[in-house]
């Protein structure tokens, strides 16, 4: 079971890296910040390293220092609200907010994202038509909402993908996901050939749990672990449902996901073989 702590030090971590890349973006310095009379060193260093619940009055000075719009101060406003304890639960609502979100920004930061999906193909492999057939089952979203999702997963795709050192991919799906069809023939076999292209690539993995290879240990549910090149950013597991998204960073859990990925891998060929 997720604890609270966890989830308040998964949304700490986040709020500082959002602070501190506001702080860069703003061409201010730490003795900036002190010499305002905004924050203390110590207070600017606990909570850019995520070390420290965060309260709402030091996030709106900070914004109001860094200039900070309106809806980014009311996003940092609820993480640090969040960073007090009570629990973070990231509502999975209609519309897509000017920030991609808090697991979105893990990931761009992640330098191995770990993942295995049994119904779908994983966001960060879709290609625009396929996300699109995905996000249009949902009947309660408007075009506008559907278009700002595809150009969300687009962009999350880039943040791996385009920099300088692209993050190592490593990816399990099972032959039901490839086997139901999204959308039309033809984005099926797009999709198809965009997890081919992929697989070539240097640093990314992709596999196959056939029909016939029977029972594996993550049958229970999809999940996907972020590790980061940072000996202080520990790594976490990332799990969704309809309603909500958890974030499990206990490192005796995060290992046992870990564990259970490697058997499954195991049992699972190569996208190329598979798809032939």
């Amino acid at each position: 079971m997720v604890t609270e702590k966890e989830r308040s030090s998964v949304v700490r971590r986040q709020l500082g890296r959002r602070l501190r890349r506001l702080r860069f973006e703003a061409h201010k310095t730490i003795e900036d910040v002190i010499y305002a009379g905004v924050a203390s060193r110590a207070k600017v260093w606990r909570i850019e390293a995520g070390r420290t619940s965060v309260k709402v009055g030091d996030v709106l000075a900070l914004s109001r220092f860094y200039n900070v719009d309106g809806a980014m101060t009311d996003e940092l406003i609820r993480l640090a609200e969040a960073s007090k304890g009570t629990g973070y639960l990231e509502e999975l609502g209609t519309e897509v907010p000017k920030s991609l979100g808090l697991y979105a920004e893990l990931e761009a930061g992640a330098s191995v994202v770990t993942d295995y999906q049994s119904e779908l193909v994983h966001g960060l492999l879709q290609t625009a038509g396929y996300a699109r057939a995905i996000i249009e089952v949902n009947p309660a979203f408007p075009e506008q909402a559907i278009d700002q999702r595809v150009a969300v997963r687009l962009q999350r795709q880039r943040a791996i993908f385009d920099r300088p050192e692209p993050a190592r991919i490593d990816a399990v799906v099972t032959a039901g996901a490839l086997s139901v069809q999204v959308g039309s023939a033809s984005v099926m076999e797009e999709q198809r050939e965009h997890l081919r292209m992929l697989a070539a690539r240097d640093g990314v993995s992709i596999r196959v749990l056939p029909f016939g290879n029977g029972l594996h240990l993550a049958m229970r549910g999809p999940f996907t672990v972020l590790d980061f090149d940072d000996p202080e950013d520990p790594s976490l597991v990332y799990i969704e449902n309809v309603i909500e998204s958890r974030y499990i960073e206990e490192p005796t859990h995060v290992a046992r996901f870990r564990q259970v990925f490697e058997r499954m891998r195991a049992q699972a060929v190569p996208v190329e073989e598979y798809l032939g």
